[in-house]
């Protein structure tokens, strides 16, 4: 009977994914607050759409990389 062991290539791509994650936990909310602080600029609209895309893929990026760390363990 074999035993199950974690997939180490598996678990180092999950790992990477959620520093990806966390980068852009960071960067979204601070050019959110960037455009929010100079709405009277040209670049207002552009800039807050980028933040609010940079939201998204940073919890998009945290449940793939726990996905994949889930199964790199579990599977």
């Amino acid at each position: 009977m074999e035993t199950k062991r974690t997939n180490k290539e598996e678990l180092f791509k999950g790992i990477k994914t959620m520093g990806i994650s966390l980068v852009l936990m960071f960067l979204g909310p601070s050019l959110i607050y960037v455009a929010f602080s100079n709405s009277e600029k040209p670049l207002y609209i552009p800039i807050l759409v980028l933040a609010f895309i940079l939201c998204i893929l940073a919890v998009y990026f945290a449940f793939k990389g726990l996905k994949t760390i889930m199964d790199s363990m579990f599977k």
